[in-house]
């Protein structure tokens, strides 16, 4: 049988979803509570992959399970074996013929950092402390020229191996309360390190070190060099995936 299942994580301490051989994936963790839980081997498969030290509170997954349980159950089933920085949230089967990686349609990430003359250990694994105040009507600025289809090139980890760098963005919001600032972008798929170095940008007209202009011409032109930095991966989470209908009911 197949199910879908809602997956939170504090990826601190893991390589990433994807089962590497170089350290411990979040993706291995439930292959080794499903082991654990029915004695099969079990391939869990993502909306798409996060990368080393990246959260989710609304990562999706697919797996194909022989053993007779109730779907709503395999969550408590699992967690019973998981390490406590990963959680199965929610548990269902899955529509006919759902995939959850090809069928999801947005996802949407948050990029959280605070701003603060020192940093705060309580909440340095989540954010990224930024020292003095950070200009939330610039970050919004310029959040609003990724906005729509665009040549994501410049904002492309060089190693990442893609067919195409185009990508939708379908919304890029920033909120912000008392020192924490938080960025939303919604899109219907992101490059390897997008957001991470769209954050990077934002905060790099946000300080005057970047114009509109360049990142309007990085958009058109694929030049790295009018991009910001890539922002630290403890920033960024995971936050949900639509499939345009609701999966756990």
């Amino acid at each position: 049988m197949r199910y879908v299942l809602k997956v939170a994580y504090d990826g601190t301490d893991y390589c990433g979803w994807q089962v590497q051989a170089n350290g411990y994936s979040v993706q291995q963790a439930l292959a080794d509570a499903a082991r654990a839980a029915f004695g099969e081997e079990v391939v869990f498969t993502a909306s798409g992959r996060t990368d080393s030290g990246v959260h989710a509170a609304g990562q999706v997954c697919h797996a194909d399970i022989f053993a007779n349980i109730p779907p709503a159950r395999l969550a408590d089933a699992l967690n019973c074996h998981l390490p406590q920085s990963v959680a199965v949230v929610s548990s269902a089967a899955s529509p006919p013929g759902f995939d959850a990686n090809r069928s999801a349609k947005k996802k949407t990430y948050v990029y959280s950092m605070y701003c603060s003359p020192r940093r705060n250990p309580l909440k340095d694994r989540y954010s990224v402390h930024i020292r003095g105040a950070i200009d939330t009507a610039r970050l919004k600025e310029a959040a609003s020229l990724f906005v729509g289809e665009h040549d994501f090139k410049a904002y492309c980890a060089s190693r990442s191996q893609v067919k195409t760098t185009v990508r939708t963005v379908y919304s890029a919001d920033v909120a912000a309360e008392g020192e924490d600032v938080k960025i939303y972008v919604c899109g219907g798929g992101f490059l390897y390190n997008m957001v991470r170095t769209m954050a990077g940008t934002m905060l790099g007209y946000a300080s005057g070190t970047l114009s509109l202009g360049d990142i309007s011409l990085s958009l058109s032109s694929g030049d790295r060099s009018l991009v910001g930095k890539t922002m630290p991966a403890r920033g960024l989470m995971l936050l949900e995936v639509d499939y345009g209908s609701e999966l756990f009911g």
